[in-house]
């Protein structure tokens, strides 16, 4: 159990007040483990990078790569034993060759997490992390200090210097971790982080009524940038756009773990006066993306190796065709993801030539995979990202159902363990986010897969026009 499972359940019971300190304490224990004194060496290391032409960028990461791949066949419990294996079987393919190395899904790593770290790694001196990414699979990372802080180096250098801020602007985060209970119907529905000059602000709140208090916190903490859920920031431009709310000036708004749909450009370019610019990213960093000024998606050759591979098998689709992605991460040795299932379609272009941003990185073409229903409550709210419900949880996979707009089922892959408890688990976060909802819990062999081999993590047969009716002309992709 890492730090914040052990704080929440007081955090939970105390007052805004109280939650603000322990908020900027929290704030203060991530940011020792993000930066340190190496970080703007890092990040000016990463904008150097930038200018490189495309012969560069492979040289740099074919050396990048071979160095991890042989010392994960060396040092890493799961790929050495797998080796072995081959080799006794009479293989003798190079280990410096990735094509030679078999496609790692999250099932795998899922099973299995402490087998893919080094052999000196301790996971008590390890940062842990827990995701469920697009296929509603749960996994878990560890990172050490090193792979944190050249993490968010990138982030710095590329989240935020790309659009001339810093980590030291005020700056509004709206994302899916709990804030305040989902009941709670009044303000406020954020917390300050001092130590991160954060304004972490709950996505389960975004509602019309309560738009005008979002935009207020926004401008009381004098946030320079925001960064967050397409769906969610959207939706509170759309309430201040309709209701003609004067929100706040902002140098750019970043969005991440959703696809950035037009539609949601516009309204947010229109409520916050600037342009609103996607990124791409996962919890296990073994590829990050950033958008450009001309509306590129760059990825990051120095933080992952990305493959594109045909969706009925593992070989190389054609240059900017589009495939399932598999990521090779190059910044986290303490646990090395090598041929990583992201879960994800994409398409890449690296031959394109340099943007006319000046840069010479490859292009994330095409994004699928990322998109998942949102789940509308009765009052008209749209949660996304539901899937912490299921964190340390003995499943194997998970999907949400909405029904309509009072029931859910849950259907689940269980692992051994799983019993009615955790079963009462699960309804019990998803009525934390959704209010009072009856929750069906189903377990299935395997949860049904689309055309594309992957599943939905989140279906929902509800329109927010089934709510409170607030939907409108912004709704539209």
């Amino acid at each position: 159990m890492n730090i914040k499972s052990l704080l929440m359940p007081v955090y939970r019971r105390v007052p805004a007040p109280l939650k603000e300190l322990a908020g900027t304490l929290y704030g203060r224990y991530l940011s020792a483990w993000r930066y340190g004194p190496e970080t703007e060496q890092l990040a000016a290391e990463a904008r150097a990078r930038e200018s490189w032409d495309a012969a560069a960028w492979r040289a740099y990461s074919e050396e990048r790569l071979s160095s991890l791949l042989r010392d994960a066949a060396e040092h890493v419990p799961y790929y050495r034993e797998a080796w072995r294996r081959r080799r006794a079987a009479g293989d003798t393919s190079p280990v410096e060759d990735l094509a030679s190395w078999p496609v790692l899904t999250k099932a795998e790593v899922r099973r299995r997490p402490e087998a893919f770290l080094r052999d000196d790694a301790k996971p008590s001196s390890l940062f842990k992390l827990m995701t469920s990414g697009t296929t509603g699979t749960p996994v878990t990372v560890w990172r050490d200090r090193a792979a944190m802080r050249a993490w968010y180096a990138f982030t710095e250098a590329r989240w935020r210097g790309w659009y001339g801020v810093t980590r030291h602007d005020p700056w509004a985060m709206l994302g899916g971790q709990e804030v305040v209970p989902v009941e709670q119907d009044t303000p406020p529905f954020w917390v300050w982080n001092a130590a991160g000059h954060q304004l972490y602000l709950s996505n389960l709140h975004v509602k019309r009524k309560n738009a005008p208090a979002y935009l207020e916190a926004m401008r009381h903490h004098a946030v320079v940038h925001a960064y967050g859920y397409s769906s969610s920031l959207a939706e509170l431009a759309r309430y201040a756009v309709e209701d003609g709310l004067e929100a706040p000036r902002l140098k750019v708004v970043v969005t991440n773990a959703e696809p950035l749909l037009p539609w949601q450009r516009e309204v947010i370019g229109r409520a916050f006066g600037c342009a609103a610019r996607e990124s791409y990213g996962m919890t296990e960093a073994v590829a990050g993306a950033s958008e450009c000024e001309h509306g590129v998606l760059h990825l990051w050759p120095d933080a992952g190796h990305v493959e594109v591979v045909d969706d009925d098998a593992d070989a190389p689709v054609a240059p900017g065709e589009t495939g399932r992605l598999l990521c090779t991460g190059l910044l986290n040795t303490v646990m090395p993801l090598v041929r990583y299932e992201v879960g994800d379609r994409g398409a890449v272009v690296t031959d394109a030539g340099r943007c006319a941003c000046g840069r010479d990185m490859p292009r994330l073409t095409a994004l699928e995979g990322r998109s998942t229903d949102n789940l509308v409550t009765a009052d008209g709210r749209r949660v996304f990202w539901v899937n912490p419900v299921f964190y340390g949880l003995p499943l194997h996979e998970a999907q949400v159902v909405q029904v309509d707009l009072g029931r859910l089922v849950v259907n689940v892959v269980p692992a051994e363990g799983f019993g009615e408890e955790h079963e009462r688990a699960i309804a019990t976060g998803l009525r934390q986010r959704l209010g009072d909802v009856a929750v069906e819990v189903r377990r299935l062999a395997a949860i049904p897969r689309g055309p594309n081999g992957k599943f939905r993590a989140v279906v929902s047969h509800v329109t927010a026009a089934q709510g409170r009716g607030e939907g409108g002309p912004w709704n539209a992709a």
